[in-house]
């Protein structure tokens, strides 16, 4: 119901925006007017819900009318949620912008989402405004959950064990290339650094070498403003508002089709069969024996490459600064190297990754004191239960990683980095939905195997080219300001390894 009277009073808005200047004044007022109707409305779905016999979960209130909780949680969004867990325990609501949060916290709450049916609980409502206008039409969120799973299907396809053992060997020498600008020494910005090499390295594993080919400054700022369209305005915000980074992704989605349409295009012509991910698409057909077409094979390569270019950059980053704090631990990885690899460092192997135990309980502890995706949602199309309360029709339904990941009834020493809690028994190891990372069950990231071998393949390049350590000490602060919570000025110091 909310998200209905949500899509009917932004109708009405774009219907009268329509009829006036294009100016900003005029978009103001239609961002003004679109507040009060949804607030109104909220107002009046509550005032409905308090009516109602059923156990609703705990609602925090707000003397802020429509935008609820939204700038407390803005600002520290992992402390609020705490401090709700605390007071009101693992199921609560709060408004924020005229919708209904409730959140599920803790490993038996979080129970209900992840073994949820998508026709319940629903990702499309959620997501296809964000990805639909990155992706393209007919892809992911954009088609009926049927459909994206067969999609999904094709991409695990590609991302598989022969095509991961040719891959370490190219993302070797992407970020070997890559660095090499750095010189032997200096102070710099870690995450610019690996968001780029992400992209360089996803491009040449994924998009295959006609398209990794065409990857020049250019091409990479227009994934950059595409990148651009995962934003909280494209989130809260209607599409239609001419905003400047709205502009840009759309515009940069445009030309990256164009490219990827003739490099489509030259493989369907030439008859060369390449194993790579490009291939499995245009050879793949769906359960009627419909093909790909060229729009679906595009949103699916922009799709594959961005939905990890967040979440594998900012790993990647905040695992350089956690091994950089602490030298001993970077050392004893280094060492790792030499025991798994030989002392002479060649080139690394597909084979010996799983023996790099340590680097990998790194990897696994940074994604547990910073997970990328700090709240994974859901739209509630039929009441839900959940720790005895119901759950409406219209809430967002959401569960938090970040805070699952650290909460002191399950995690001991819940705050510290400590990589070595995966050796013992860990009570959360015991505990389905406390550790989630990427999902989990039939929402479980299918890119997931890819991201440890591309994030455990740099980090071991690089753990044999430089030593680093922290700037004067400090530590980065977690931006909140951004949809995945990115290291806060996250300069870093190196110095080249001698032999």
């Amino acid at each position: 119901m909310s998200m209905h009277l949500y899509q009917l009073s932004s109708k009405l808005l774009e219907d009268t925006v329509g009829t006036v200047n294009e100016n900003l004044t005029s978009v103001l007022l239609a961002v003004s007017v679109i507040t009060l109707s949804l607030g109104y409305f909220s107002k009046l779905l509550l005032r409905k819900s308090a009516d109602d016999n059923l156990k609703y979960p705990p609602y925090i209130p707000s003397s802020v009318p429509f935008l609820g909780h939204a700038i407390a949680f803005g600002k520290s969004p992992i402390e609020f949620l705490e401090q709700a867990y605390e007071k009101y325990g693992p199921v609560f609501s709060f408004t924020m912008v005229g919708k209904t949060f409730t959140y599920l916290l803790g490993s038996e709450a979080a129970t209900l989402m992840f073994n949820s049916k998508n026709d319940d609980l629903n990702a499309e409502d959620v997501y296809s405004r964000l990805t639909t206008p990155v992706f393209g039409k007919g892809v992911a969120y954009d088609v009926p959950n049927p459909i994206f799973l067969e999609q999904k299907k094709m991409l695990k396809t590609g991302l598989n064990m022969a095509h991961f053992k040719q891959h370490v060997k190219i993302m070797e020498a992407e970020t070997i290339e890559y660095f090499q600008r750095w010189g032997d020494s200096g102070e710099r910005n870690l995450f610019e650094a690996l968001s780029e090499l992400i992209i360089l390295t996803a491009s040449s594993c994924l998009h295959g070498k006609e398209i990794r080919s065409q990857l020049d400054e250019r091409v990479a700022q227009l994934y950059a403003d595409l990148d651009g369209g995962f934003s909280h305005a494209a989130w809260l915000l209607p599409g239609w508002l001419p905003l400047p980074s709205f502009r840009k992704r759309d515009q940069a989605h445009r030309e990256i089709k164009n490219i990827f349409f003739k490099v489509i295009q030259k493989r369907r012509t030439s008859g060369e069969k390449v194993d790579d991910i490009l291939q499995t698409l245009i050879d793949a057909t769906y359960k009627d024996g419909r093909p790909l077409n060229d729009d679906e094979i595009t949103g699916l390569l922009i799709g594959l490459l961005l939905a990890g270019q967040h979440t594998s950059s900012t790993t990647s980053a905040w695992m350089g600064f956690f091994m950089a704090r602490d030298r001993t631990l970077q050392e004893r990885c280094y060492a790792e190297q030499k025991a798994v690899c030989g002392d002479d460092l060649p080139p690394l192997h597909f084979d010996q990754l799983k023996d790099l135990s340590l680097l990998d309980r790194c990897l696994k502890e940074t994604l547990r004191l910073r997970p990328p995706i700090m709240t994974m949602m859901r739209m509630a199309r039929s009441p839900q239960t959940a720790a005895g309360y119901t759950i409406p029709v219209g809430h967002q339904v959401c569960v938090s990683p970040t805070v699952n990941q650290r909460l002191h009834d399950t995690w001991l020493e819940r705050m510290e980095f400590n990589p070595d809690r995966y050796l013992t028994d860990n009570p959360a190891a015991r505990e389905k939905f406390a550790y989630v990372p990427f999902g989990a069950g039939r929402h479980r990231c299918i890119g997931e195997n890819f991201a440890y071998v591309q994030i455990k393949t740099i980090w071991s390049t690089l753990l044999r080219m430089y030593d680093f350590e922290l700037v004067d000490g400090y530590f980065p602060t977690i931006n909140y300001t951004t949809m995945i919570h990115t290291p806060h000025n996250p300069i870093i110091r190196y110095k080249r390894r001698k032999p």
